[in-house]
């Protein structure tokens, strides 16, 4: 049986600290603008599992390798730099719908975006836009899954990060700042 037992730790960000997980499958979160507490007891619950820091983990823990390639991949990102393909995903605990919105979403290349509309119609759904948002506005996996390159069908920016923390202007800004970080630029409906 798979131990669903995830290892944390926690970087940098430019929004305040990243706090990032792994299982033995792969990464199973990223979060920002959260306490370490408030981070371990939702993923806890998620995942119905302890969560630990990795400094309690051994340095061939197949978590470990994981954790360590994410954190890899999300400094790169912060840095400006496309991440490495090589990332493993931990979705098991998600609906059907989100694994399979969120594995498309993850196709997107660096400073490319794509549409509600595009992202349902490349999963099969063409009417199901609005599903798709959904399923972006409940990503545990934050950046490594890039549902910020995913904008509105009129090219503005669309949404983010659902009512997960701060204001709709807050969580617009920072989705801003992550495509100019992919050298995308895109206007908002009011201009």
């Amino acid at each position: 049986m798979l131990d669903r037992t995830a290892i944390r730790t926690t970087i940098a960000g430019p929004w305040g600290p990243l706090h990032v997980a792994a299982t033995e499958r792969g990464v199973v979160a990223v979060t920002w603008l959260t306490t370490i507490a408030a981070f371990d007891a939702t993923l806890s619950r998620r995942l119905a599992a302890p969560v630990m820091d990795i400094t309690h983990t051994a340095v061939d823990d197949p978590r470990r390798v994981r954790l360590e390639a994410a954190v890899v991949a999300l400094e790169r990102f912060l840095q400006g730099r496309p991440r490495p393909d090589e990332i493993d995903f931990d979705l098991a605990d998600r609906p059907a719908w989100d694994r399979h919105v969120l594995g498309e979403v993850a196709t997107i290349p660096w400073g490319r975006t794509a549409s509600y509309g595009d992202i349902a119609r490349r999963i099969g759904a063409p009417r199901a836009a609005r599903a798709v948002g959904g399923a972006l506005g409940r990503n545990p996996i934050g950046l490594l899954i890039p549902c910020h390159r995913v904008i509105a069908a009129d090219g503005t920016i669309g949404g983010y990060g659902g009512d997960a923390w701060g204001s709709s202007a807050e969580r617009l800004a920072i989705k801003r700042d992550l495509l100019l970080r992919e050298g995308v630029a895109v206007g908002t409906r009011d201009q």
